[in-house]
C-alpha cells in the first residue's frame, strides 16, 4: 500500500522560532498512515531536539534528502528563495504562505508544478475546518502574549491593590479589535486585574467582549451605520473616510488609557491606522502602546515598527509586536502542528495526498483549486 511522506523544514526567516510539526503530532500522523521527515535542527528554536522527533517516530534528515523524499513539505511562513527553489514538480507546499502578500512566489511555484496549500486562506465560517484554523491558533497566542508584553513594560500594577501604604488603582486597558487576538488580549488583561474596554467595527462582537468582563466602547463606526463585518469571519477594510471618522471618535479614549493594544488586521493588506502620532503625544508618561499589527506593510499605530520598542519623548512606550507567536514558539508550534495534522488527515486518503477542487476546504486553501 502506498504511503504519503511529509517533511517539516527548518524555518529560515529572521527571528522565526516556530516549527511546523512537534513530536506529539508525529504519532497522530503515523496512525493516519503518514510517514514523517523532519529537517535536522528544525525544532531547536521551540526547544524540540532531533532526539525528541526520532523517539516520536520521525526520521531526522538533511534538507536535500527531505526535498527528495517528501510528497508534501510543511512550513510555518513563506519559504525563502533557496527553499522555494528546492521544491520539485508534483510536490505540495503547506503552510501560512500569505499568497495575498506574496503572489509572485505562489505564481512561480505553480508555474513549476508545485501545489500550494495556504492555511491563511481558510474561511473561519467553515465549521468542520476549525481544527485546521492556523490563523486562529496563532492569533490566540499573539493576543495572550500582547497583554503580557504590555504588563511587563508598564511600570505600575495591572490590578487594584490595597496595602498599608494606600490603594493602587487598576490599569485602564483599551483593546482595539475584538477578533481572536483581541479577545485573548482582553481575557488575559482581565485575569491580570486590569479594567478593560474594547472596540471593534463589528457590532456583533459586543457580546463576546462583555462575556469576558470588559466594556464595549460605543462609537458609531462605520459612520454610515454599515456593518464593519466581512465574509469569512473577518472585519472588512474601511474606506479612508470611515477610518478618519473612527480615529476621531477613538482619540479621547486612547489619550486617557494607560495601556492600548491594537489588533486590527486585514488579510493581505495594510492594517488600518487607528492611533495617530498626535494622540500618542496626548497620552500620559508611562503609558504603553502595543501594536500587534505592526509589519512591513505598516501597523495600527503611526510610527510603530515591527519587532521594535521605542520610548517616545513624552514617556510613552511604543511596541511594534509583529512576531508574538514566535516569541512563544513552543506553544505556538504545538497549536500549529495540531492544525497541520488535522489538515493532513483530511487530505490523505488511501495512502495518497488528494487535492480535490470539489472539496470546499481544499478549494479554499488552494485559492479555488488553481494550484
Amino acid at each position: 500500500m502506498a504511503t504519503v511522506t511529509v517533511g517539516a523544514v527548518r524555518e529560515r526567516a529572521p527571528g522565526e522560532r516556530r516549527v511546523a510539526l512537534v513530536p506529539e503530532a508525529i504519532s497522530l500522523l503515523r496512525r493516519a498512515g503518514i510517514d514523517v521527515l523532519v529537517e535536522s535542527g528544525a525544532g531547536s528554536g521551540a526547544w524540540f531536539t532531533d532526539a525528541d522527533y526520532t523517539a516520536a517516530g520521525a526520521a531526522v534528515v538533511p534538507p536535500d534528502e527531505l526535498y527528495a523524499r517528501a510528497d508534501a513539505v510543511l512550513c510555518v511562513g513563506p519559504p525563502d528563495p533557496e527553499t522555494a527553489q528546492a521544491l520539485r514538480t508534483g510536490q505540495t507546499l503547506i503552510g501560512l504562505l500569505e499568497p495575498l502578500r506574496h503572489p509572485a512566489l505562489v505564481e512561480e511555484l505553480t508555474s513549476r508544478g508545485v501545489h500550494t496549500v495556504s492555511l491563511d486562506l481558510l474561511p473561519r465560517t467553515l465549521s468542520r475546518a476549525q481544527s485546521m484554523d492556523a490563523l486562529t491558533s496563532q492569533a490566540s497566542v499573539a493576543g495572550y502574549k500582547a497583554a503580557l508584553v504590555a504588563a511587563e513594560s508598564y511600570d505600575r500594577f495591572f490590578p487594584m491593590l490595597t496595602t498599608a501604604a494606600g490603594t493602587m488603582r487598576p490599569a485602564q486597558v483599551l483593546v482595539l479589535g475584538a477578533g481572536v487576538a483581541g479577545l485573548q488580549a482582553i481575557a488575559t488583561a482581565r485575569r491580570l486585574g486590569a479594567v478593560v474596554t474594547a472596540y471593534d467595527v463589528r457590532p456583533e462582537s459586543r457580546g463576546e467582549v462583555e462575556s469576558l468582563g470588559a466594556r464595549f466602547l460605543d462609537i458609531q463606526s462605520p459612520p454610515n451605520g454599515e456593518s464593519g463585518a466581512a465574509q469569512g469571519g473577518y472585519a472588512r477594510e474601511l474606506t479612508e473616510e470611515e477610518q478618519r471618522t473612527q480615529r476621531e471618535a477613538l482619540d479621547a479614549h486612547i489619550a486617557r488609557s494607560d495601556i492600548v493594544i491594537t489588533t486590527a488586521q486585514v488579510p493581505g493588506r495594510r492594517p488600518p491606522l487607528l492611533v495617530t502620532a498626535s494622540v500618542v503625544e496626548q497620552m500620559k508618561a508611562g503609558s504603553v502602546v502595543v501594536d500587534l499589527a505592526a509589519s512591513e506593510l505598516g501597523g495600527n499605530v503611526q510610527g510603530s515598527e515591527p519587532d521594535k520598542t521605542t520610548v517616545l519623548e513624552n514617556g510613552v512606550t511604543l511596541i511594534g509586536a509583529g512576531r508574538l507567536p514566535s516569541a512563544m514558539a513552543t506553544a505556538a508550534s504545538t497549536a500549529y502542528a495540531r492544525n497541520i495534522a488535522a489538515l493532513l488527515r483530511h487530505l490523505v486518503s488511501d495512502g495518497e495526498l488528494v487535492l480535490d477542487p470539489a472539496d470546499e476546504i481544499t478549494a479554499a486553501l488552494t485559492g479555488g483549486g488553481s494550484s
